[in-house]
């Protein structure tokens, strides 16, 4: 068998042979009048029209079959494949053995002739002249059934992506969906934004930042974890909703359900209240699954890929983060001490250099994961997580947050808050963070004084939420891992 560089130099002799005779391999455009779904869509109206005027039509080479006189070449364009006859008495000798000695799987051209059907009831177009569109220098893998490497899956999405079916029209699915939740805002009066990517300091979220050095004006600067922040900021300028759909980095550890690199939608909305806010959650997630996908039930997959049946279409119940805890571990969130907590994340397999970091909030949250996250199955929300944790949002007088999750799966699907708009209070939850970074840990928010200063001329009341756009077409798509809705996951490069 030929090695990958062989067949490249054929192809590449292939090339000269294509020039000798004339004929461009890369040409700026080549004759197509229908696409090829066009052309299988209203077959009947155009094949009459085609023996008075030949058509064109151009695709990928996927097959070709026969010898001799006569060979059927499968052409496909985008998932759709039609048939293309080469006759040798239908053409010039000379175009007919160009097609046979420089025509391989791979390779784009476009066909001109006239529409029939076979004997066999295949519908067909009988060549009487073809162009090279482009000539490829590398084969299309042989038996193909998907990539058998998943890496290369990852790394050569566009082969995974013309050979299966499936994988193509995942794509497809994404983008409805990314489109369906445009449109959900749009239609409640929310206006689309930009916020910066590159930042001075990471705020809106707890999370180790991705650092970097801005070299023009030498400084460091971050990629942002989260998109809060600015849009909050916006507010004061008097807008009352606002969203944005962009990528946020968070430099931690990958699995199955977190990636370092992730689409996110964040919307804020001035004078509606936390209950709003789930109740739109709830329309928007089940609409999407009635109105674009067709059902409510989804195959969910955790980091181990178990799958379960997650029905999106039943009530959405509502427990509070003290009562799950409490029911699975006993831990009174508003009596336990600080170092109370210790002990217990010690219990429940927290590491050692982990508790020694980790601030209170923080540390309880890792307890809930461990004990109480992963057996909430059906759509659930988790309301009023403790108040240390979740430093941007309003504060009950119990210690805990005006906060909501919702929880699918065992995965964090969204974060809700009634947003914190006092700046005093405010001051002093980031303070306070400050100095849990300080002792080490990474995750904790740092003071941000423009922040603050835009909170201090004044912020609506609002409410706020943030979703994985990743982890929600996962779902709706059935798949087990992030990477298999992402175009180009981050890969380690090869050896």
């Amino acid at each position: 068998m030929a090695s990958i560089e062989e067949l490249r130099t054929a192809r590449l002799q292939k090339i000269n042979k294509l020039k000798e005779a004339g004929m461009n391999p890369y040409p700026a455009s080549v004759p197509r009048s229908y696409s090829i779904k066009e052309v299988k869509d209203s077959f009947d109206d155009i094949a009459p029209l085609s023996m008075e005027k030949n058509i064109s039509i151009v695709g990928r080479v996927m097959i070709v079959r026969g010898q001799g006189a006569i060979l059927f070449i499968v052409l496909q364009d985008g998932i759709n494949r039609f048939q293309a006859v080469l006759k040798k008495d239908e053409l010039s000798e000379n175009v007919f053995n160009l097609f046979v000695d420089t025509i391989d799987n791979g390779d784009f051209i476009s066909v001109t002739g006239s529409l029939f059907v076979t004997g066999r009831g295949e519908q067909s177009i009988l060549i009487k002249d073809w162009a090279m569109a482009t000539k490829a220098l590398l084969p299309l893998p042989d038996k193909w059934h998907g990539l058998s490497d998943v890496e290369e899956t990852y790394r050569k999405r566009y082969l995974d992506i013309l050979m299966d079916n499936e994988v193509y029209n995942r794509f497809i699915i994404r983008s409805k969906i990314i489109k369906f939740v445009r449109n959900f805002f749009d239609e409640k009066n929310f206006l689309e934004i930009e916020t910066p990517i590159l930042q001075n300091e990471a705020g809106g979220a707890m999370a180790k930042t991705f650092n970097t050095h801005h070299n023009d004006y030498d400084m460091d600067m971050v990629l942002r974890i989260s998109l809060e922040l600015e849009h909050k900021m916006l507010m004061v300028g008097g807008y009352e909703r606002v969203y944005e759909i962009g990528k946020n980095f968070r430099n931690e550890g990958s699995d199955p359900t977190h990636l370092q690199e992730f689409t996110m939608i964040e919307w804020y909305a001035a004078y509606q209240s936390l209950e709003t806010n789930m109740q739109w959650t709830e329309e928007l997630i089940k609409s999407i699954a009635t109105n674009l996908m067709g059902k409510t039930i989804f195959k969910v997959y955790d980091n181990e890929g178990n799958g379960v049946d997650v029905d999106l279409g039943l009530e959405w119940p509502r427990i509070t983060f003290g009562e799950i805890l409490k029911k699975d571990t006993g831990i009174e969130i508003e009596t336990i001490t600080f170092e109370e907590v210790k002990v217990e994340a010690l219990k429940w397999g927290v590491k050692k250099e982990d508790i020694e970091k980790l601030g209170r909030g923080n540390l309880l949250d890792k307890i809930y994961k461990k004990s109480s996250r992963d057996k909430i199955i059906n759509p659930t929300y988790i309301i009023d997580y403790p108040g240390d944790l979740k430093p941007l949002a309003q504060q009950n007088e119990n210690g805990t947050a005006k906060v909501c999750q919702l929880i699918i799966a065992g995965a964090e699907i969204t974060n809700q808050y009634a947003e914190l708009v006092n700046p005093i209070i405010q001051r002093d939850l980031l303070v306070s963070q400050a100095k849990a970074k300080e002792g080490g840990d990474e995750e904790a928010m740092a003071v941000n004084e423009g922040f603050l200063t835009a909170m201090e001329h004044g912020m609506p009341p609002m409410t706020g939420f943030g979703m994985g756009i990743d982890r929600l077409v996962a779902i709706f798509t059935e798949q087990k891992n992030l990477r298999d809705v992402i175009f180009f996951p981050t890969m380690k490069p090869k050896e």
